[in-house]
């Protein structure tokens, strides 16, 4: 089979990694922003909240998160909405795109935990079920979540068993990797259809990501394996592709050049692509963490400033992870 259709399985399949909730952080395979601090969804929740109190978003707005995992970075902007105005919580829907019921199981379990009766989360399975006057969408590290075929001057990987082969690739392979110049990368799967699916979601939307990546292809492969913090190169000779298959993630840099062209082919505007240290400052992380300390101990305050740094630092996510926004309908960033 062609390596997407692999990966698909990988990932998806009826063994797939991410068919249950699988943990993450220190217990599990790898690290998020999410994650990380509550700051991180206190900063972006704190963009939001500007954009509501300058008149540019409705109160009645839906804020959506996609591959919301247990449910934390939607729960900490939830946390920050009523921090900023409690009545936020009576006028806007919360709602989460997971297909799995399992997962929408234990969020739902989790918000009850965290906010009793407080807070309605409404889920959906699937983008198409959203019809939403306006919506604010959010998704952490979804985008190298999707296949992705490995393409290498000409060629595109196949999997038997356990063996990569080459065979000659696609002429819409070969096409993307003319346009963008590429001899030897990822392409990934599934942009176009998936900024379409959400471009229909809501009359009004802002979509706000983070992943790591770049806006340039690299002309090289970047696809790995996580496992218990273990990074393992994919075409490693090392690599039992057997034992590791959907036990363990499998994931590659995201080209935000391709994203940024299906999302634009879809209608959407590019608001706004930087790193993501830029990106945290900019909605005001800085400031959260100052209001933070004028309550909070000493020893509190440190463990939250560290965990920050590492959401900003240049050596840490800072300047590896990225934010796009991409704007459905009028407005300013």
């Amino acid at each position: 089979m062609i390596f997407s259709e692999y990966m698909e399985a990988w990932l998806y399949g009826p063994r797939g990694y991410y068919r249950t909730l699988r943990p993450i952080g220190k217990e599990g395979d790898f690290y998020t922003a999410v994650s990380t601090s509550p700051f991180f969804g206190a900063a972006v929740a704190n963009h939001l909240y500007r954009l509501i109190a300058q008149g540019e978003v409705p109160r009645e707005a839906a804020l959506v998160e996609i591959g919301a995992h247990q449910g934390y970075w939607i729960a900490d902007m939830i946390q920050w909405l009523y921090t900023c105005d409690p009545a936020l919580l009576q006028s806007m829907r919360f709602i989460i795109v997971e297909r799995h019921e399992e997962v929408r199981a234990a969020q739902q379990r989790y918000f009850v935990e965290r906010f009793g009766d407080a807070v309605v989360l409404e889920h959906v399975t699937d983008l198409d079920q959203l019809s939403l006057s306006y919506a604010f969408v959010v998704a952490n590290e979804i985008l190298d979540a999707f296949p992705c075929d490995l393409y290498i001057q000409g060629k595109a990987a196949y999997v038997e068993g356990e063996a990569i082969l080459w065979r000659e690739a696609s002429g819409a392979m070969q096409e993307h990797a003319h346009r963008y110049g590429m001899d030897k990368g990822e392409i990934a799967v599934g942009y176009d259809a998936f900024a379409t699916r959400l471009y229909r979601a809501a009359e009004r939307l802002d979509f706000v990501t983070f992943d790591y990546g770049d806006r340039h292809v690299r002309n090289d492969f970047s696809i790995r394996i996580y496992q218990g913090h273990e990074v393992y190169p994919f075409f490693d000779d090392s690599v039992e592709m057997g034992r590791l298959f959907g036990t363990s993630d499998l994931t590659f840099d995201v080209h935000f050049g391709a994203v940024m062209d299906a999302f634009e082919a879809a209608g959407f505007d590019t608001v706004a692509f930087e790193k993501q240290s830029r990106a945290l400052i900019r909605f005001g992380l800085i400031d959260l963490l100052e209001q933070y300390a004028q309550t909070a101990t000493q020893a509190d305050y440190l463990h939250h400033a560290d965990k920050i740094k590492t959401l900003i630092d240049p050596g840490a996510m800072g300047e590896r992870f990225k934010m796009v926004h991409f704007r459905k309908g009028p407005g300013t960033a």
